[in-house]
């Protein structure tokens, strides 16, 4: 969550993350305490990762006892004040978004020898019900041991809590014992409170193993009611989540892009989503496919049931989707929409959807996104609904955004990282099961003020809809009535509140903090108002936003419409502005003399009429070092032999396919498979440690792409491909995604995810396997194993055979610079090694080479 400076004369001695969760409402205040234990004045830096769906309500520094604030103000008003010389550039310089979760709080301050400050930020957030459960996500990243660290969340539901978990991506089993749980009826304590010795990655060194997520998810009890209602000083919220109802029978036309940017990987996920995606379809389902490119063309001329057979048809297309051409957003969706206009056969209880993918701007037929959105929202006519995924950086998510909000759907960012795939199946899922349509929360009308959104197109299961209001008169009860239509018949559920028992549950909850409703109100008010803003005209948005800043003014929020001006010692200032999705992209002027170049392989194949497009998320320095080291890695090889013949730095000039350090010498192997004797390659076999692992060599690519690791005790496979992990027990099979950390355990095996790193299995008194992901300048996996003294002599195979009495030829004129030696392995056989200096992929950076011998071997 935080980082102080490098130096070690700033300590962080304290660090407390507290956490209220009250009825889905979160107010999270986090706390560090910094000293200065040198001689002279130093920077201290504090920064939090917040998530993206929260509003910082306060901040505030303290150093020797004064206290300098933020204070929230318009966002106009704020950069005036702002001196203009200081804030060019800067104005959100305290805000920045982290990852597809996350923004990040940063703010440095220099303190005096022997001083003390402290750091105190709240934000506050109402967690989403998303496919089941609520989650509430701490980042931890304290950069250092920390004396006292402790994260505390709170949680009161009085519905009654249905279950709860904790999960973390750095847990050990030390750390699990620093890690407490109390759970009753309606509360849940959790709190984590690791010593100085628990929090030490080794005992001889100060690097500590808080670096990860901290994830709690629960759900609430549900009786088959017309929900929950909750009320506190006067405002009231209205929570509604039916279960188990027939599933409306769909009809989804995925309107797929195949313009030449999406050439490689993008189509390949895209491919992999669609193929799972299809064996998802019910077979009521009604379903077709669009692709598009420069031209339009679709998979039928009608929507057809998803029969075995037809998904059967519908995966051979996915399988031959390839990428060129343009880009013709607007015809694409026109075509979807007459198909679903004169659809026949549909049933008349069924809901209607259109899924766009794309990755970038219309470059052929109608360009003007102004005039897409109102031909698209003209053709909808609110008969349908539009979901639009914008695929990496790209795209305009504020096109796709608006486009989606005008007809009844949301829009989402598909982040190109390994898990693109998994990404498009997620969403999927979350819109695969309408329950209810047409659903109207009635309340009584003149006791009412202040509704937010009370009307609703469709639920689906595993969400939840929530209202919230004022009730401006005396009321002894608050009537409410639910009317919406589900698959079978039309529904009218009818509760009422009997307000005095419903303020008395919060009563005596000392560690709520009272106007909890109140503030959860003004969020979801400031949520809808400014989603509503974005598909209104231009005089109704700016009442819309004029009515959102009040509010957020009124109750402290830093939203996209306010900043927090930060006071630092000597009158400096920063601001905090709230970073929106849009503000994810790359700038779109990208000059003609950008430094970059172009390797022609790499090349897009657009229209003649439009642009070719970087990759998404490569910035252009890292495309040109790229484009470079792929085209001259042998010329970086023969210089390396070079240089290390005449004694000057070692250069690294690529990884090895397998790396690993010789027992009981200091001594590493780098080893190459010869990738024409075959592909898939057994790399080790243990009987005693009941341990196999095999891999797998990826085409075009001469790495492995692939590990499969089997245990016998427990039974458990693991699959680790590039782009995501499987871990098979029991006939059970659960996909781990790179994109975020994340760890489970089965029967003793330990399998934990590091975000877009490696992924490490521990069983105890077992060798522990980790695989890193590296992702340049190709993806390929890397395998190294750590406690190797536990592999018994039995161990064999391409790698593990040089883990049991493998020696080196020990050289006569003990010279440690020979360049030559040789290898004997347990087998009997003998290797020709050499000294060569690579990267080693098991280091976050490979700017350091690694000294090892290499052998190339054919198995």
């Amino acid at each position: 969550m935080e980082r102080s400076s490098h130096k070690p004369a700033i300590e962080i001695y304290s660090f407390h993350v507290d956490c209220k969760v009250t009825s889905r409402f979160a107010h999270t205040v986090v706390t560090s305490r910094i000293i200065n234990r040198a001689n002279e004045s130093r920077e201290a830096t504090f920064e939090v990762e917040l998530p993206k769906t929260a509003f910082i309500t306060n901040f505030s520094m303290s150093i020797d006892g004064e206290v300098y604030p933020g204070i929230i103000k318009e966002k106009a008003a704020a950069q005036n004040e702002y001196d203009t010389a200081v804030s060019q550039g800067q104005s959100a310089g305290l805000v920045k978004i982290a990852d597809r979760k996350l923004e990040q709080f940063q703010v440095s301050v220099s303190i005096a020898a022997a001083s003390k400050v402290t750091f105190e930020l709240t934000y506050e957030e109402l967690l989403k019900r998303q496919l089941g459960k609520y989650e509430l996500l701490l980042k931890v990243r304290p950069k250092q041991l920390v004396k006292h660290f402790q994260i505390d969340v709170h949680i009161f539901e009085p519905q009654g809590i249905q279950f709860l978990e904790t999960d973390s991506t750095f847990m050990t089993n030390e750390l699990i014992e620093a890690l407490t749980e109390v759970l009753n009826e309606t509360k849940a304590h959790i709190s984590f409170k690791p010593t100085l010795d628990q929090q030490k990655k080794n005992s001889m060194l100060g690097e500590t193993l808080l670096n990860g997520d901290f994830v709690v998810r629960y759900d609430v009890k549900r009786e088959a009611t017309a929900g929950d209602i909750q009320i506190v000083n006067g405002y009231f919220v209205h929570y509604f989540a039916p279960q188990e109802m027939p599933v409306f029978p769909k009809n989804v036309i995925f309107v797929i892009d195949r313009s030449g940017s999406m050439t490689g990987r993008k189509i390949e996920q895209t491919r992999d989503a669609l193929l799972k995606i299809l064996q998802d379809l019910r077979p009521e389902d009604r379903f077709s496919f669009i692709t598009f490119n420069n031209k339009v063309a679709e998979w039928k001329s009608s929507l057809l049931p998803a029969t075995e057979e037809n998904v059967a048809s519908a995966a051979a297309l996915v399988q031959t989707l390839s990428a060129r051409g343009g880009t013709d957003i607007n015809r694409a969706l026109l075509t979807a929409v007459g198909m679903l206009d004169k659809a026949e056969g549909l049933l008349e209880r069924s809901i209607s959807m259109i899924i766009l993918l794309t990755d970038g701007q219309p470059t052929s037929g109608e360009r003007n996104v102004e005039v897409i959105q109102e031909s698209v929202q003209k053709a909808i006519n609110g008969k349908y609904a539009l979901f639009c995924l914008g695929f990496g950086f790209d795209v305009s998510y504020k096109f796709l955004e608006k486009m989606a909000l005008s007809n009844g759907g949301i829009a989402r960012r598909i982040y190109e990282n390994a898990d693109a795939a998994l990404q498009l199946q997620g969403f999927y899922q979350e819109v695969a099961t309408p329950i209810l349509m047409q659903i109207e929360m009635q309340y009584p009308e003149n006791s009412i003020e202040r509704l937010t959104k009370n009307n609703f197109k469709v639920f689906f299961e595993g969400s939840e809809i929530i209202v919230s209001g004022k009730i401006s008169n005396e009321l002894d009860l608050l009537p409410v009535e639910i009317k919406a239509q589900s698959h079978t018949s039309n529904l009218t559920l009818k509760e009422e509140a009997n307000v005095k028992e419903k303020e008395q549950v919060f009563q005596n909850q000392r560690y709520i903090f009272g106007n909890f409703i109140e503030r959860l109100w003004a969020y979801l008010s400031i949520q809808q108002l400014l989603e509503k803003a974005i598909s209104a005209q231009e005089e109704d948005q700016k009442a819309l936003e004029a009515q959102a800043l009040d509010l957020s003014l009124q109750y402290s929020f830093v939203t996209p419409l306010t900043s927090m001006v930060v006071t630092k010692p000597q009158q400096k200032e920063e601001l905090a502005n709230k970073p929106t999705e849009a503000d994810n992209e790359k700038p779109k002027s990208l000059s003609v003399g950008a430094p970059f170049k172009r390797s022609r392989s790499r090349m897009t194949s657009e229209d003649v009429s439009g642009s070719h497009r970087l990759r998404s998320g490569t910035p252009a320095s890292r495309r040109s070092s790229e484009i470079q080291t792929r085209g001259n890695r042998r010329m970086f090889s023969t210089v390396s032999r070079f240089r290390d013949a005449i004694g000057a730095q070692p250069v690294a000039y690529e990884h090895p396919q397998l790396l690993l350090q010789l027992p009981r010498q200091n001594e590493r192997i780098c080893l190459n498979i010869d990738k024409r004797s075959q592909t898939s390659v057994q790399l080790l076999s243990d009987p005693e440690q009941g341990l196999t692992v095999t891999g797998k060599l990826g085409d075009g690519v001469n790495h492995f792409v692939q590990f499969d690791i089997n245990y016998e005790n427990p039974p458990v496979q693991i699959h680790v491909y590039t782009h995501a992990i499987l871990v098979s027990h029991n006939n059970k099979n659960d996909w781990l995604s790179w994109t975020k950390s994340a760890s489970s355990t089965i029967q003793g095996l330990r399998v934990s995810v590091e975000k877009e790193r490696s992924v490490t299995a521990s069983l105890p008194d077992t060798v522990t396997i980790k695989i890193s992901l590296v992702k340049f300048p190709d993806d390929f996996l890397g395998l190294y194993f750590l406690n190797t003294d536990r592999f018994s002599d039995q161990v064999t195979g391409a790698l593990g055979q040089f883990y049991s009495k493998a020696q080196l030829e020990s050289n006569s004129n003990n010279d440690q610079r020979a360049v030559e030696r040789l290898l004997r392995a347990v087998s009997g056989s003998e290797h020709k090694i050499s000294r060569l200096y690579k990267k080693d992929y098991r280091l976050e950076s490979a700017g350091e080479p690694v000294s090892c011998w290499s052998i190339d071997l054919t198995p």
